[in-house]
């Protein structure tokens, strides 16, 4: 076994296809497949499997790459190192959906970095589907994915077949977020006909993106208003929810530090009691970094705060 058919398997593994890995190492076919037939005579292991989706680790293969990935990680750290790069730059990345309680735990993890160490960091919120999508591309190393309960299997079907692994973070259902000034934000039991003369906030980017926008809204929650505003970005809901006192919407659970910042408060509704759940995914091979770890001991934090 040698360093560079290490990095050859841990290539293919990429790529699913002795093909594409073959053009993207710029070697032939032939020698790549003998390279790693090679490599497995000398583990006496079968790495990969041919399935009609492609070239895929056999168990034994997982648990031998991610060693190869980490070993590889160590060597290449050790060459910047003694080529003058003394100081190595920490790589972050992950991909949510938009949630307060979850930006929040990122702002922290954020404050905690090393102000000695260089790191690039990569936050990105998008809906459940494009999350899937970039960690099974290795855009991004981390997701975390929010679906109803009731679609629990579609989705651990999908994760399965993408080479995902995926651990729960928290259920919860939605809750009504209105300015402390809201003419409804003392009535217990709001009804759907109490909300309808209101501004409501939606979220425009839709759990499956094959659907538009209010199409996707109205097949998942049973409450409407005359008026919506549709919104790609989270920032401003919050300047929206804080200053126009008549708008609303329904959000996971925030936390109260953010509710005191923007004069909010945030109500239960029997409008909403559909369950979701927050999965933090990623590769099956794939091994948490210390920048990970940190990240997730923060959301642990503030989900132990908010999803009771």
């Amino acid at each position: 076994m040698n360093l560079l058919h290490m990095k050859y398997a841990v290539e293919v593994a990429q790529a699913s296809s002795i093909t594409k890995a073959a053009e993207r190492l710029y070697m032939g076919q032939p020698n790549l497949s003998r390279a790693i037939r090679e490599l497995e005579e000398s583990l006496g292991i079968k790495i990969f499997k041919r399935t009609s989706k492609g070239i895929v680790p056999t168990p034994q293969g997982a648990e031998f790459l991610t060693y190869a990935r980490n070993i590889l990680a160590q060597v290449d750290a050790v060459e910047r190192m003694y080529h003058g790069e003394t100081v190595l730059t920490r790589k972050f990345s992950i991909t949510v959906p938009r949630a307060c309680y979850i930006s929040c735990a990122f702002t922290e993890f954020v404050s905690h970095l090393n102000p000695a160490e260089k790191a690039e960091v990569f936050y990105m919120e998008t809906n459940s589907m494009r999350a899937v999508s970039k960690v099974a591309n290795d855009d991004y190393k981390m997701g975390i994915l929010r679906y109803p309960t009731e679609e629990d299997k579609y989705y651990r079907e999908m994760l399965e077949e993408k080479g995902l692994r995926a651990e729960l973070i928290c259920e919860f259902h939605y809750t009504l977020v209105m300015s402390r000034e809201h003419p409804l934000a003392a009535k217990e039991d709001i009804t759907k006909e109490d909300l309808a003369p209101y501004v409501e906030i939606v979220h425009a980017d839709p759990t499956v993106p094959s659907l538009p926008s209010a199409d996707e809204k109205k097949n998942e929650a049973a409450y409407t208003a005359d008026k919506q505003v549709f919104l790609f970005e989270r920032g401003s809901q919050m300047d929206i929810l804080s200053d126009v006192k008549n708008s609303f919407m329904w959000v996971s659970p925030v936390p109260a530090k953010i509710l005191d910042r923007f004069g909010l408060i945030q109500k239960e509704s029997h409008l909403n009691r559909t369950v979701y759940r927050d999965m933090l995914i990623c590769k099956k091979e794939y091994s948490f970094s210390p920048l990970d770890r940190m990240f997730i001991d923060e959301l642990t934090k503030v989900k132990n705060q908010v999803c009771v």
